[in-house]
């Protein structure tokens, strides 16, 4: 009788690729962060343009065939600002006396590319600047929506990962140190991250972002958002890791470090948090979505990053109006992307997770 030996493929990748929700995500948030890094090439106006007489106008409608039956490049029109006495309010019509064809590789404002190259390319534009080209409409101040939320997106979508890097190593060398030498020291440690975890982190973000100076820049305001952020995010992430480390560090490859003359220090960092890095790796997708929401719920309440720099939140802001809600839905997009974007991290962290459970690896 022989037995075989059933090798059992547990590839994290592989199996990330294979779960369709993962997989949409993966795609879903390479293609935002693609946006947002590319961001001035992809944008058809700067983010400080402005033109108030295109005050909430709706979407430019893209137009391939022409009325006398023909297909066409792809071409648009402007909008003729009217006001309504019924309404009291300034309705839109489609000014068909002159079209504007949409150029793609097209001039436009000046940039430097990847912040080296100087250049005027974009993906898209128009054949004349008189013409107005507005994907997803304009808000109040007649700012394109559509560029703006490509460069609201680099501060909204960043600033997760840069409150990471401030938070994980902090909490990861703090729980492993707890953990590991035990006694007194831990039970103050952990007091001390316990106390901070009981601190709530929301009511904390809005005190200490309205007790900044108004004359700030909201890349100071961004900044300090980020340290906020950081400061009361590493306590929970701190104490599991400590959890970790109880049950580790009696290991046998640990002795064995122990017994050749390793200093703490080396063990901890080179033996014990290395064995977290599965949880490490699942905590990471599931809390940028926490510092996200974090950096919008701010602006959103004006006290973070401040107009006319945008940040989804901010940008979400207008639409809280009723009337916009009715009557300008596209001023809801901010709102649609950090639904999306919360989802896919989340969906992928969810399968991360079931993919490094070693009680999901079955016979």
């Amino acid at each position: 009788m022989t037995v075989t030996k059933i090798k059992i493929n547990r590839n994290p990748i592989k199996q990330i690729l294979k779960d369709k929700f993962a997989f949409v995500s993966l795609i879903v948030l390479f293609g935002l962060y693609i946006s947002v890094v590319f961001a001035n090439f992809f944008a058809v106006y700067p983010e400080n343009f402005s033109d108030r007489n295109m005050s909430y106008a709706p979407p430019s409608k893209i137009y391939v065939i022409t009325p006398e039956g023909k297909f066409s490049k792809p071409y648009t029109y402007n909008y003729k600002r009217t006001f309504n006495p019924e309404t009291f309010s300034n309705d839109y019509k489609t000014d068909r006396s002159q079209r504007y064809y949409i150029k793609f590789f097209a001039k436009g404002f000046e940039y430097k590319f990847l912040g080296l190259i100087k250049t005027n390319r974009h993906l898209i534009g128009l054949d004349n600047e008189k013409g107005r080209l507005y994907l997803l409409g304009a808000d109040i101040n007649g700012r394109d929506n559509f560029s703006r939320l490509l460069f609201g997106g680099q501060i909204s979508l960043t600033i997760g990962f840069l409150a990471l890097f401030i938070s994980f190593p902090i909490g990861l060398l703090y729980g492993g140190i707890s953990g590991y030498v035990g006694g007194i020291t831990d039970n103050v440690m952990m007091r001390f991250a316990e106390a901070i975890m009981s601190i709530p982190s929301f009511y904390l973000l809005i005190i200490l972002a309205a007790l900044l100076p108004a004359n700030m820049t909201s890349t100071q305001r961004f900044t300090l958002i980020i340290v906020i952020l950081a400061f009361i995010g590493w306590a929970g992430f701190a104490r599991v890791v400590r959890g970790m480390v109880l049950s580790i560090k009696n290991l046998e490859f640990i002795e064995s470090a122990k017994s050749i003359g390793a200093s703490s220090f080396r063990i901890i960092t080179k033996h014990i948090l290395p064995q977290t890095a599965s949880y490490v790796l699942v905590a990471i997708t599931l809390s940028v979505p926490g510092f996200i929401l974090g950096e919008s719920g701010l602006s959103f309440l004006g006290l973070g990053i401040q107009q006319p720099d945008a940040s989804w939140g901010n940008m979400l802001k207008e639409a809280q109006e009723y009337t916009n809600i009715l009557y300008r839905p596209w001023l809801l997009t901010p709102g649609y992307l950090i639904f999306v974007t919360i989802l896919s991290f989340n969906l992928i962290g969810d399968t991360i997770r079931d993919v490094l459970d070693p009680k999901s690896y079955g016979r």
